[in-house]
């Protein structure tokens, strides 16, 4: 089969619009010196109506051409399908009024969605039957949060895990956004969640090999690949991801219970472990302690017996009861 030829990535090319406030005395004069022009003509008559009338008419049309920026939002140009600029600067701007102001449909969209539902969840099927949303010219360029679902998915000894992580975005590339995917909002959530399912499966839960990264105890190295994962998927519409990180982990409700009494096992023999330990360091301790300032001489015997009494007064988990030997150790 030919191999499929890579289709080239849009690139953003900035345009300038006129200044609206200019444009709109400019308007204004049309309009009223159409109708000027138009009332004289009625009077005396003469070619005065046509020009009067066609002043009017350039003037309706020239309405349709005014839009306003806000800081840290952008307008892309189209002319009849052809791109011609994105316009960057905030303002109040005049431009040519055929230029579109939607860039398509998105069939996804259900258009009777609250605008908060369609900002937080833009591109899925909602409730109440399929409906199309115009999507506009015009981008914002400030930082996005989008805060997935928890979502089931194996980690990398085939655990079932819960997971859902919040990713902070912001478009980049205008052209890219608009011209090389369908909708940049719900490419980047549609990736973001494919990204979440790949990187759970790389790492375990927990409890690795040594010096393994987890996902339970390597959070800031787990946040720094799944970021990766995601400018690399998310470059294509022309998105920057400015960061990435887990809100959610859990082991699956199924499997839950069992993981819980399996770390509850691991925590008591890794503090047993501990206090065995420092019980046989203060053993020694007294040990050597006895023999440096000469208190008693004790035999192997007699060791023993003191080394089991202290094990068992520091590793009990109860206060030792003491028994008073009346007589010998040998009695």
């Amino acid at each position: 089969m030919p191999a499929k030829i890579a289709q080239p990535a849009a690139s953003e090319r900035i345009a300038s619009a006129m200044n609206g406030w200019a444009m709109l005395i400019l308007n204004f004069a049309l309009l009223l010196g159409g109708a000027y022009l138009i009332s004289l003509a009625a009077a005396e008559g003469g070619p005065m109506r046509v020009i009067g009338g066609l002043s009017a008419l350039l003037g309706l049309i020239m309405v349709g051409g005014y839009f306003t920026l806000q800081p840290n939002q952008a307008r892309v140009l189209i002319l009849f399908g052809a791109y011609k600029g994105t316009v960057r600067s905030s303002g109040f701007h005049w431009a040519n009024p055929f230029y579109s102001r939607s860039r398509g449909v998105n069939p996804h969209k259900d258009s009777g969605s609250s605008e908060g539902d369609q900002r937080n969840r833009p591109g899925r099927r909602r409730p109440g039957g399929l409906g199309l949303q115009w999507l506009s010219t015009k981008l914002s360029l400030r930082a996005h949060n989008f805060s997935s679902d928890a979502i089931k998915v194996n980690d990398k000894r085939g655990n079932p895990v819960e997971i859902a992580a919040v990713v902070v975005w912001r478009v980049e590339n205008t052209a890219q956004a608009v011209f090389d995917v369908e909708d940049y909002s719900s490419y980047v959530e549609i990736q973001s969640e494919s990204a979440i399912r790949s990187i759970a499966s790389r790492y375990a839960y927990d409890q690795g090999e040594e010096h393994e990264i987890t996902l339970r105890g390597g959070a800031d190295e787990v946040a720094l690949a799944l970021k990766e994962e995601l400018q690399v998927r998310l470059l294509k519409a022309g998105v920057i991801v400015e960061e990435a990180r887990l809100t959610h982990l859990a082991y699956a409700p199924e499997i839950a219970p069992v993981m819980l009494r399996r770390q509850q096992a691991e925590a008591i023999i890794a503090a047993r472990k501990i206090i065995v330990q420092n019980a046989v360091s203060m053993v020694h301790m007294a040990l050597d302690e006895l023999d440096r300032k000469n208190v008693v001489k004790l035999d192997d015997e007699r060791k023993a017996a003191m080394v089991s009494n202290l094990l068992v007064v520091l590793c009990g988990n109860s206060d030792a009861s003491p028994v008073i030997n009346t007589g010998t150790l040998y009695t």
